[in-house]
């Protein structure tokens, strides 16, 4: 978590304060203990000074705005997270929490230029958040002590050091002008990342294709997609589906899993899993499954031979497709059932079972003619199965054939045919497989331009790190904590209530702020420990 510091100290003015010939004589100035290291610089303090002073009449008035949406979002986003962390004691997670969770986790798996991509994000989120401190307190008038970086425990941050004194006799909606300013500023720079987004389609057309599918940026050795994509291709549809979004392969795979049977005596026999409201099948004929009778008697094993994979027959029903079970008693009875078929000669069949992602075109998910059976494959637990079709629109054989990516891939294209395009079937875990994958929804016009292929991924997952530790660095600011922006606000907003004395004012804080800090606190453990459960960390 990057946490943001206040800037000032609370309950006291600086023990020392640098007069304009200290500054200008030392330009930066370190503190280092067992738990705390910081760094002060001076050389900023005449720069932003003058550059918030020179357009302060336009400074007020843009900053007062981001004073209204920051007490809105004070109020708001308190509120949600005390109702969410309520129920946490319930098992149960709401969207703050998953939000957060998802920006946390995002950063597992990851390739080194994403890491690097997710550091300069949180730098760079940082430093227009303490930008618009100063510059907020330069157009009050405010002379900046110093800016500081520092790292608390293993937590790095930043603040603004401004006069204790002066700032507090100051007027009320000043000091909220510059406390706001910078989550008023994070607010910002999160529309800028938004609308770029939209833009950058249109900004990358000239050099740049999307629409038509996914490019392969990197494919780790370690990936369970290796074996089957190579750096460059463009994956263009999993079971059927098209995909133009990383958005789309991560949500079709995480959906990809197999469901486990309930039936008590089932799961004493055989320890195994089948598909019941989710089956991805096909239309087999008689006569593969007869000739794969015939080898099960030539091999009387479990396991199918290499190469083949173990299928089922199902029983079609309106809403359910069920395995067909056989007798539990032997081996050989249980795998009278069981049909062992070449899995690349299978998916050129016609599909059936409610696995697929059908259209409304689509009378019966498991329609088969009198000469066929629905077979689905037997997958070990965890274990899921998914098609997906490819091209390779660089390679050199597709070149030479002048191969058209669009023009080539249709919905009933036979892969395989053209020069540019294949499928492949995996099995096993999706979950692991879906984000093992570097993809952009990019790629170059032509071949030449390959070695900047990398720059419309940069550019795009560059934005939305941004666009997420913008706005988490304002969501965690809105709230009263300690040591934080919203702390602040909420002080100097109680102070425009009347009624209220001084010492209520500070009762009211303290409650405030031990309540949050320790909301905060369980909402992050619950996320830590929902993050090591999901990825047995």
């Amino acid at each position: 978590m990057i946490s943001a510091g206040r800037s000032r100290r609370r309950g006291r003015a600086p023990a020392s304060l640098p007069t304009t010939t200290t500054a200008a004589s030392r330009r930066t100035e370190h503190s280092i203990s067992c738990c705390y290291c910081d760094c002060k610089i001076y050389s900023l303090n005449d720069a932003l000074f003058n550059l918030g002073w020179k357009y302060a009449r336009y400074m007020r008035a843009w900053f007062s705005v981001g004073v209204y949406l920051s007490l809105i979002a004070l109020v708001s986003i308190s509120l949600m997270l005390l109702w969410e962390s309520i129920g946490v004691f319930y098992f149960r997670s709401g969207f703050l929490s998953a939000w957060l969770q998802n920006l946390l986790t995002s950063g597992l798996n990851i390739s080194i230029v994403d890491t690097t991509i997710i550091i300069m994000s949180t730098i760079l989120s940082i430093v227009f958040h303490e930008f618009g401190h100063a510059i907020a307190a330069a157009s009050e008038g405010l002379q900046i002590e110093y800016v500081a970086i520092f790292v608390a425990v293993l937590f790095p941050g930043a603040f603004v050091a401004l006069n204790y004194d002066l700032l507090q006799n100051m007027p009320l909606f000043s000091m909220l002008r510059i406390y706001c300013a910078g989550i008023w500023n994070n607010v910002m720079l999160c529309t800028a990342c938004v609308m770029i987004t939209l833009l950058l389609p249109v900004m990358l057309y000239p050099l740049y294709v999307s629409g038509d599918g996914l490019m392969v940026m990197e494919v780790p050795e370690i990936s369970p997609m290796s074996e089957y994509l190579s750096t460059h291709d463009v994956i263009l549809s999993v079971d059927g589906l098209k995909i133009t979004r990383t958005d789309d392969w991560i949500k079709i795979l995480n959906q990809g899993t197999t469901a486990k049977s309930r039936d008590p005596e089932f799961l004493e026999g055989s320890h195994r899993y089948v598909a019941t409201s989710s089956t991805k099948g096909y239309c087999v004929p008689d006569s593969w499954i007869d000739a794969s009778k015939n080898l099960w008697q030539i091999r009387d094993k479990l396991p199918c031979p290499d190469e083949l994979i173990a299928f089922e027959k199902v029983i079609c029903n309106v809403s359910t497709i069920l395995t067909e079970k056989t007798s539990i008693g032997s081996d050989q009875k249980e795998v009278e059932g069981k049909y062992c078929l070449i899995a690349k000669d299978v998916v050129k069949l016609r599909r059936c079972g409610n696995g697929w992602h059908m259209t409304e075109d689509d009378e019966s998910s498991c329609a088969c003619f009198e000469d066929e059976h629905c077979l689905v494959p037997v997958l070990n637990p965890g274990f899921s199965w998914i098609e997906v079709s490819y091209a390779r629109p660089y390679s050199l054989r597709c070149l030479q054939k002048g191969g058209n990516l669009l023009s080539s891939h249709t919905a009933n294209s036979n892969f395989g045919q053209s020069p540019c395009e294949g499928s492949f079937v995996y099995v096993g875990d999706l979950s692991s497989a879906a984000r093992s994958v570097r993809l952009s929804r990019y790629r170059p016009r032509w071949a030449l331009l390959l070695f900047i292929a990398d720059i419309p991924y940069i550019l795009e997952n560059g934005l939305s790190s941004l666009l997420h530790a913008s706005a988490a660095l304002a969501v965690i600011n809105c709230l009263p904590v300690y040591f934080l922006d919203g702390e602040a606000i909420l002080e100097t907003t109680l102070s425009y209530v009347a009624w209220f004395t001084p010492r209520l004012q500070r009762r009211i804080l303290k409650v405030c702020s031990v309540v949050w800090t320790g909301l905060l606190v369980i909402t992050f453990s619950s996320i830590c420990y929902s993050t090591v459960l999901h990825y047995g960390v």
